[in-house]
């Protein structure tokens, strides 16, 4: 009994040991913090660089008949050239770089002016009184605001490939997300996952399907339909996710794990909740705002005048020219510019803000702006919201650069990101990268050469978040291979565009997404933890929603 007892209490003794490093094991993960962004990508770099080192060197090399064939050649080994990447990274992005500053810049002379929140608060007041509407009520308002705008964005990614406008809608959206009960991640999901799993799940995007079918030698936008379907479950699930989490975070705030960080937000509007909309009326305020609407509807009559005739708008294969659009749109703004400017400064700077939404809508369908025209198109905004709320041209300048100063850091990220690439390239490895997973599917059969394709398109896309470089360089491969294996060019297509759309929203090396977070001062770290469950449940779909095309005779497969 003596030795039992000993043998006992030796047994508790050693469990109580193990309990204690545990918990001593615990406290010191608890100190263990996640790196910097800075720090994650820089580690990238490195890795990328020793790899030159060791990967043997390739290339693709294009033939007078515009095939893509892989040459061996010597890698070149990248030493100091970790430092210069960055550099020659802000040189490749620098048109997305100045995009983003000018956009934090002019939302932040926007919202200088209170104009957004004086909007925002109205609206809510609206949407609460909608509640006592019968469906509406049942529903939610909020939960109808999720759902509508989530459609819309995502018509526009599936449409016309919405992505880098995206930054500027998401500066509007958050704030509404905020005052709705909700936090800044379901801000981003409204605009920018929406539009991209829209983007993923396309029908007529032609910054994917477009190329890709033609370096593939199909229809352009054959297969509309079995794609329509696809949008259609992978919106759902979007919407559904996103439902869940807001209801979630509204029911308990402190989960959200901007909380924080939004709580400034937060009090910011509390502290407008009895602002009216007129509240500047001096005469001064009153005769900037009518000079300002003056400009801008001469500025719009000449627009109008240049461009009009050309408007054309693409929708897939069918084209509508509509020279009277414009003109529409013009007419529009002058009316309500007149009537908004009877009530007060705030509402017509609103006005201001929705009419530019509509002619950047209007510009990138009709004309094929980018990011060079819309930059413009909010810089006009910034100057014409300044000068209508009374600020002098010393106040717009240096409210302008305070929110560039704002932003400046998603400058900084998209500069270190796109030098992972810099660093695959001049190695001369990627082309090898390419070509070994390529090479690889020959091993397996259909469903599985179309999955390891689908996986290779997803891996690709983690460092080459360019859709037209992941076509040209991929597609004149894969598409002669599928033939070889018994797999169509256009389930191929479709893996293309399922492997470059959803990683889009969790890759690092996507200077859109880093630009959106830094819009919401969402940390890279915090979005990824958050969202990669959501993007690992979108692969899975992608791949059940690929193995169809392979049994079934849908149009165009």
């Amino acid at each position: 009994m003596t030795d039992r007892r000993i043998n006992s209490n030796l047994f508790y003794w050693k469990m109580q040991q193990k309990i204690v490093h545990l918990f001593l094991y615990a406290k010191e993960m608890e100190k263990f913090k996640v790196p910097d962004t800075y720090v994650i990508i820089f580690t990238v770099i490195l890795f990328c660089a020793i790899a030159t080192w060791f990967v043997p060197g390739g290339q693709y090399i294009e033939s007078p008949s515009g095939e893509m064939t892989y040459a061996a050649t010597r890698s070149i080994p990248q030493t100091w050239q970790v430092f210069s990447a960055l550099s020659e990274g802000f040189s490749q992005q620098a048109s997305i770089i100045v995009f983003v500053l000018i956009i934090g810049g002019a939302f932040w002379v926007v919202n200088s002016t209170r104009a957004v929140d004086a909007g925002i608060m109205k609206f809510i007041a609206s949407t609460q009184r909608m509640e006592s509407y019968g469906l509406v009520g049942k529903l939610g308002a909020g939960n109808l605001i999720i759902v509508l705008t989530m459609l819309l964005f995502g018509a526009f990614g599936a449409i016309f490939g919405m992505s880098e406008e995206t930054i500027a809608f998401t500066a509007i959206v958050i704030p509404l997300a905020i005052s709705l009960g909700y936090d800044s991640i379901v801000g981003v999901c409204m605009v920018y996952v929406a539009a991209h799993v829209g983007f993923a799940g396309a029908m007529l995007n032609p910054f994917t399907i477009g190329i890709a079918q033609n370096l593939s030698d199909l229809p352009l936008f054959s297969g509309i339909e079995y794609r329509t379907l696809c949008w259609i479950v992978l919106m759902s699930l979007a919407i559904v996710f996103v439902l869940w989490y807001a209801h979630r975070v509204k029911r308990h705030p402190e989960l959200s794990p901007m909380y924080e960080t939004d709580q400034r937000l937060r009090l910011e509007q509390a502290s407008e909740e009895n602002m009216q909309y007129g509240d500047i009326q001096d005469k001064k305020h009153k005769r900037s705002a009518i000079f300002t609407c003056i400009l801008t509807v001469l500025a719009l009559l000449f627009f109008c005048f240049s461009y009009a005739k050309d408007c054309t708008i693409t929708i897939g294969t069918a084209t509508f020219h509509a020279p009277w659009l414009l003109w529409s749109e013009s007419a529009l703004y002058l009316l309500s510019a007149i009537l908004t400017l009877r009530k007060s400064t705030r509402l017509f700077i609103l006005d201001m803000l929705l009419f530019t939404i509509f002619f950047l809508i209007t510009g990138v369908m009709g004309f094929g702006w980018y990011i060079g025209e819309i930059s413009a198109l909010f810089m006009a905004l910034a100057i014409a919201a300044g000068i209508a709320s009374g600020y002098s041209a010393d106040e717009i300048a240096k409210k302008f650069v305070e929110g560039a100063k704002d932003i400046f850091s998603a400058a900084l990220v998209i500069g270190f990101a796109a030098g992972i690439v810099i660093i695959l390239k001049d190695g001369k490895i990627l082309d090898t990268l390419l070509h070994a997973m390529a090479t690889s599917l020959g091993e397996t059969g259909p469903a599985g050469s179309l999955g390891a394709m689908y996986g290779i398109q997803t891996l690709i896309n983690l460092f080459i978040p360019s859709a037209s470089a992941k076509a040209a360089i991929t597609m004149p491969i894969m598409a002669p291979f599928s033939d070889l294996i018994g797999v169509s060019r256009q389930a191929t297509v479709l893996a293309f565009q399922f492997g470059d759309g959803f990683t889009n929203m969790i890759t690092p090396c996507s200077g859109v997404l880093l630009a959106v977070l830094s819009v919401a001062h969402i940390p890279y770290t915090v979005w990824f933890k958050w969202v990669w469950k959501f993007i690992l449940t979108l692969v899975l779909v992608g791949f059940l929603l690929l193995l169809p095309t392979l049994f079934f005779a849908f149009p165009g497969f």
